[in-house]
């Protein structure tokens, strides 16, 4: 089923689907652990987890798919000020406002810090120009959480963390096309956007300690997903294109190789599950969202791997009557996750970040 995104425009599947998002809104359930006044639902990480226990038995989706609670909402909550909370929270619990990140520039990528949007002080506010790539669904936000560049004689503390308006006449995002045939990114390009200064989350020159804080966020997201789609389970597409027997596939390997992924996943949610429990507990996410978002996208390619090499030939088809839905979307879906262990930090990023921060091995330049 199709998420919902929100925002000033949205679209709806059917009339039901608003029901639900308001309904969950008006809960607190789309955000269920943030605070009660900002639009969440108060709940513990216990609870949390007993209402996402439920919602699976019930066979319920999520009422909203969002950065803004996903990686934005987060960093709110730690760093900006009380009146910035009031203003931006509430309308992402509601759906009324969908966000999207301005992050990565075409010469700004792995290495993130030298980003060269431009922030020029104008007073009251900034004028921006520059751009922004890999912006995913720019092209349907009403907002952006972006970094900026407010001084170029410093590195990382020349970096400041605002919000703009996507409706601003400066702001044009243009798709990009993915090898799966769609086109979730896009470049967007910043002419003279003018930006208030009440928009400036933290101090000037402070962005890149938010921007890392939400990076652990997002990659902490983004391990997670495979998890969460709604896929059947593979025994059950072994079922359909292999042979079995009461029940059984008769191939072995191939059995083993199910049960094994089965296995990862298990522990995977374990040890995530774990983390949050820390995290609830005052732990910040830290350096252990990389190893979460490097072993759940690669987790997740092998399953789709996996899923291939059991559609055997019928994976190969782009589109036509010879195929079916699902043949067609495991076959796009797989070309999807390659795209995973590149976004939010490519995989030898993070094995870097882990090699170094996690491990504590030198730097192989001084070994």
């Amino acid at each position: 089923m199709k998420s919902v995104g929100g925002g000033r425009r949205p679209t709806y599947k059917n009339p039901e689907t608003k029901v639900w998002l308001d309904l969950m809104a008006a809960k607190g359930w789309t955000a269920p652990e943030w605070p009660t006044k900002y639009g969440g639902g108060g709940l513990s990480r216990q609870e949390h987890m007993i209402l996402q226990e439920e919602m699976a038995r019930l066979k319920c989706r999520s009422p909203l798919s969002s950065f803004g609670i996903w990686m934005l909402g987060p960093a709110l909550l730690e760093f900006a000020s009380e009146e910035q909370k009031l203003e931006h929270l509430p309308k992402i619990t509601k759906g009324e406002i969908r966000w999207c990140q301005g992050y990565s520039e075409p010469n700004a990528g792995s290495d993130l810090a030298s980003l060269q949007c431009k922030a020029d002080d104008m007073g009251d506010h900034y004028m921006l120009n520059g751009s922004k790539v890999w912006t995913s669904y720019a092209d349907y936000s009403d907002m952006m959480f972006c970094l900026v560049r407010t001084d170029f004689k410093n590195k990382h503390k020349g970096i400041s963390f605002v919000l703009l308006d996507m409706d601003d006449p400066g702001v044009k995002a243009v798709p990009i096309q993915l090898i799966s045939g769609n086109s979730p990114f896009c470049e967007t390009f910043l002419t003279n956007v003018k930006v208030p200064k009440v928009n400036r989350i933290g101090e000037e020159g402070f962005g890149w300690t938010i921007a890392k804080a939400l990076l652990q966020h997002e990659r902490t997201m983004i391990g997670d997903l495979g998890s969460h789609q709604e896929l059947a389970p593979l025994s059950v597409l072994a079922q359909k294109y292999t042979q079995s027997q009461e029940g059984k596939l008769l191939d072995r390997v191939l059995r083993d190789k199910i049960a094994q992924i089965d296995m990862k996943n298990d522990a995977f949610q374990l040890t995530m599950q774990k983390f949050r429990e820390e995290t609830e507990a005052g732990q910040p996410p830290g350096p252990a969202a990389s190893m979460f978002k490097y072993y759940g996208t690669e987790l997740n390619k092998e399953k789709y791997e996996l899923m291939l090499n059991i559609i055997g030939y019928q994976s190969l088809g782009w589109e036509g009557e010879l195929f079916n839905e699902t043949e067609l979307k495991t076959t796009r879906d797989w070309l999807r996750t390659k795209g995973n262990s590149i976004e939010g930090g490519t995989s030898e990023i993070q094995l870097n970040i882990i090699s170094r921060r996690v491990l504590g091995l030198p730097d192989g330049g001084k070994r």
